[in-house]
């Protein structure tokens, strides 16, 4: 796949926080209102473009704010007492928590993803990178993109007009296949995904 630059002129992008020299993977927003089923299909995303040898990372947005760790365990008590940063480490995986001064933007966080093929960013619908979106209007919600210059695709059940086109929920190899035959943001040369058409 060739990859090309995933900002625009005049979008707001903060450029300083990459790498140019480590190849980084190309993103794709999964975007809808609450309920809309987002996190089904970027579930089903992640294992089909897995299943087809791709490496997938994801980034979760959460306007709201979470925490992973639990109450009592050491790496709470860590962050408890005041370490801007805690990791915990095992042979399986890592996890970390770390205070930041600002909601982060899928850009700055496309280091953490180098070795991965794709990534996968669920939310961000304001963001200027290709999204997908999810749309049921039997939820009783507008669409969050409609119109939107970096709406590539829409996943509805819906016959819907949006210049882009449209799978449905269950057409998950069908959304795959145009995933992989396109271009996306993102900053290597060359990138695995078209390897996987």
């Amino acid at each position: 796949m060739k990859i090309v630059p995933c900002a625009q002129k005049g979008d707001p992008v903060e450029w300083s926080a990459i790498d140019r020299e480590t190849p980084l993977p190309p993103l794709l927003c999964v975007v809808g209102f609450s309920g809309s089923g987002k996190t089904t299909l970027t579930v089903a995303l992640v294992a089909a473009l897995k299943s087809r040898g791709l490496r997938v990372g994801t980034i979760k947005h959460d306007v709201h704010g979470f925490d992973l760790d639990r109450p009592g365990k050491d790496s709470w008590r860590h962050k408890q007492a005041g370490a801007g940063v805690t990791v915990v480490t095992s042979p399986q995986r890592i996890g970390m928590v770390m205070d930041v001064a600002h909601d982060h933007q899928p850009l700055e966080l496309l280091p953490l993803m180098v070795g991965m093929d794709i990534v996968l960013v669920e939310g961000f619908k304001r963001a200027p990178l290709p999204k997908i979106e999810v749309f049921r209007p039997e939820a009783g919600k507008p669409a969050a993109c409609r119109g939107d210059r970096h709406l590539i695709a829409v996943v509805s059940d819906a016959s819907l007009d949006w210049g882009v086109p449209r799978y449905a929920p269950d057409d998950i190899e069908g959304l795959c296949d145009f995933i992989l035959s396109r271009p996306l943001p993102g900053f290597a040369e060359e990138s695995a995904c078209r390897q996987a058409v």
